[in-house]
């Protein structure tokens, strides 16, 4: 993948997406800079990593313009996965949210430019469609935001494009569709459905769902996401195009309870609760754009997925 040792700048390579990612990258014999301020990163993620020499670790913060320019001098290429993740922790502080995710990556854009990086590949997020009913959700739709996280995740994309635009600074936008797999924490108070539920399972204790369960989700394995990256990186794509990153398939929580009920031969019922402002009901991609002009094609299926990460956080997680 890489030539002559390229040196590649992770955003957020502490955390669960992007520290799946730098595996990856390491393994392919890329040098790997890893930029994370540990907000929601975890050590515990990179730590196999320190004794590899081309990987090095910096602590610090998109919003400080100094230290991401030291970062960002001499990189080659930067896989931007930093961010504030959580709609419902934007909801109950939008200013960080914004800092963290819009002004974080215009900050980015800006060190980019200065060193003249070869292309970004920015970690956007499906909830830019927001709860527009129809379905499946193509690149070409309206955007709605109806979050501060989800404005903020956009307000990256449209920067991204305007920096290729105006500075000719080569970028692309990868839209995630609910990201799942090894490293996701199930213990925040923010934590994605599929690492909260494993967790419940693994501990004999009643999943809760928000909401009646019947809200449907585009589920898709982090390996699947880390194949997408690298395809995107090395496409002809550098003006900010968008694709959609998911499996194309539809999942409501329900049918994801009972699929985990079947794997771990259980029964358990779930506890309803009310459903938390600003998420949307259904989530389902279309990625035949991708599919055709990235090559991308989602090798983990949702099943197969569930079944890696019950055995990792067997193995590994915190149970």
């Amino acid at each position: 993948m890489t030539k002559n040792k390229e040196t590649i700048l992770v955003t957020g390579g502490a955390g669960f997406i992007g520290s799946n990612l730098v595996e990856k990258l390491l393994e392919l014999g890329a040098k790997v800079i890893v930029f994370d301020n540990l907000s929601t990163g975890r050590k515990e993620n990179i730590k196999d990593f320190f004794k590899n020499p081309d990987f090095k670790f910096i602590k610090g913060d998109l919003r400080n313009q100094k230290e991401i320019e030291k970062a960002t001098r001499g990189v080659d290429y930067i896989f931007h996965q930093a961010a504030i993740p959580s709609v419902s922790r934007s909801i109950l502080d939008p200013k960080s949210t914004f800092e963290s995710n819009a002004l974080g990556t215009l900050n980015l854009l800006n060190a980019a430019k200065k060193y003249k990086v070869k292309k970004i590949v920015y970690a956007s997020s499906s909830s830019i469609y927001g709860p527009n009913p129809v379905l499946p959700k193509q690149e070409n739709m309206p955007p709605n935001p109806v979050s501060p996280y989800a404005v903020s995740k956009f307000a990256g994309e449209k920067l991204c494009q305007i920096f290729s635009k105006i500075y000719d600074l080569p970028t692309i936008c990868l839209r995630y569709f609910n990201i799942f797999g090894p490293r996701q924490n199930p213990h925040s108070e923010y934590a994605a459905v599929i690492p909260k539920f494993i967790f419940a399972f693994l501990n004999h204790e009643r999943p809760i769902i928000y909401g009646d369960g019947e809200q449907t989700r585009d589920f898709t394995h982090v390996e699947n996401v880390v194949e997408a990256n690298l395809k995107a990186l090395h496409s002809k794509f550098n003006n900010g195009e968008i694709f959609n990153i998911a499996c194309g398939k539809k999942t409501s929580i329900l049918e994801l309870l009972a699929i985990l009920n079947r794997i771990f031969s259980k029964n358990l019922k779930p506890y309803f609760k009310e459903k938390r402002p600003g998420e949307i009901k259904h989530s389902f991609a279309d990625i035949s754009k991708a599919k055709k002009e990235l090559e991308y094609n989602p090798k983990v299926s949702l099943e197969k997925g569930l079944k890696k990460t019950i055995q990792w956080f067997i193995e590994y997680g915190e149970n």
